[in-house]
């Protein structure tokens, strides 16, 4: 009997440390997160994470909230996360100032900016926000930047012939659309999802100059991709594989994120609704995730065309001072082992998903 308490204990013991060992062998990574409001975009990281393919990889994610993209890098810069989620106009600017960043694998493959007005709106055009109001999430978010943008490009004054104003996120921004406060909205595709789930619908205006135009990805300093190839390699392959889980079961990939992350889900709504909405976010986001939205061949390519296109864009339209080469801002030495993973599985995962 105590020969048998003995092995038992023993095992147990064994066991723990088993335990211990697995858990110190994973490391925390601090990635920024380009919104105050975590949403169902996020899906991939919590699929990644809840199927246990970050644990297999020896690392843990952790989404750190930021008001915007600008926010984004300059964590990064300063060394409070390790990568970040931005789109890529502050690593230009932030690259000319000095600091070594790169994107390494572009998540949002085309353009998720662009403005929006209340559906009943007489404002068909950038022409016709002269003298008005435009609200964005925030002062740091790249929405501000591409409002900007916008507006030289029809011949105007950013700075008199408009008025950018903060507007918050999702039910915020909605409170102001629906009392006039702003007239239109340079925000991005899931934040317009969660105004339109608020109850106010929504129109984007056509901006065909730049649909291709690439938006958020991945980046790190470049002494990071070095000592630190592993975890970037990791973080950006997980969500490779989680976004091709989303893109194949979308209702999985929003009851993942609500276990997740459970403050995500609503509890203002039954759960019917709750979940529509946020299949509905998703699947805004999911656009740009495609690789055929720009005709990329892998998960994370970083369009070298595609970038140079943006920059010489921001370049006219006085947003960035000086131009900008989009090989010295990109890195595609990773894509090769980001793409090292069985594709047919994890659709065969996403397709066989069943809810606890």
């Amino acid at each position: 009997m105590r020969k048998l308490l003995g092995v038992s204990l023993g095992l147990a013991v064994v066991g723990s440390l088993l335990a211990v060992t697995a858990a110190e062998a994973q490391t925390t990574v601090r990635v920024g997160w380009c919104a105050r409001t975590i949403s169902s975009a996020a899906a991939p990281f919590a699929i990644a994470t809840k199927l246990g393919w970050y644990e297999k990889m020896g690392v843990k994610v952790e989404l750190v909230p930021l008001p915007g993209s600008g926010d984004c890098a300059k964590f990064v810069a300063t060394g409070e996360t390790m990568l970040a989620l931005p789109s890529v106009e502050p690593v230009t600017v932030m690259r000319a100032q000095g600091a070594k960043i790169k994107t390494y694998y572009t998540a949002y493959l085309g353009n998720i900016y662009g403005l929006a007005v209340p559906a009943d709106s007489k404002i068909q055009s950038m022409k016709d926000l002269k003298g008005k109001k435009i609200g964005v999430i925030g002062m740091a978010s790249a929405s501000a930047i591409i409002v900007r943008a916008l507006a030289k490009e029809e011949g105007m004054d950013p700075d008199k012939d408009i008025s950018v104003v903060v507007a918050g996120e999702a039910g915020q921004t909605a409170a102001l659309v629906r009392n006039g406060s702003v007239d239109a909205l340079s925000q991005f595709d899931t934040q317009y999802a969660l105004v339109e789930n608020a109850g106010v619908k929504l129109r984007r205006l056509k901006h065909p100059s730049i649909d291709k135009f690439p938006s958020n990805g991945f980046i790190a300093m470049e002494d990071t991709l070095v000592k630190n190839r592993k975890e970037a390699v990791a973080i950006a392959q997980g969500y490779a594989m989680g976004t091709l889980f989303a893109l194949n079961n979308p209702e999985a990939a929003i009851r993942l994120l609500w276990e997740m992350w459970p403050q995500t889900k609503s509890t203002s709504k039954d759960e019917a609704t709750a979940l529509a909405q946020d299949i509905s976010t998703l699947n805004a986001r999911a656009v740009s995730w495609r690789l055929e939205s720009v005709g990329a061949k892998k998960w994370g390519e970083n369009l070298v065309e595609n970038y140079q296109a943006y920059f010489d864009w921001l370049l006219a339209n006085g947003t960035i001072k000086e131009k900008a080469s989009a090989k010295d801002v990109l890195d595609n030495s990773l894509l090769d082992d980001i793409n090292k993973f069985d594709q047919a599985a994890v659709i065969k995962a996403a397709k066989e998903w069943k809810p606890k």
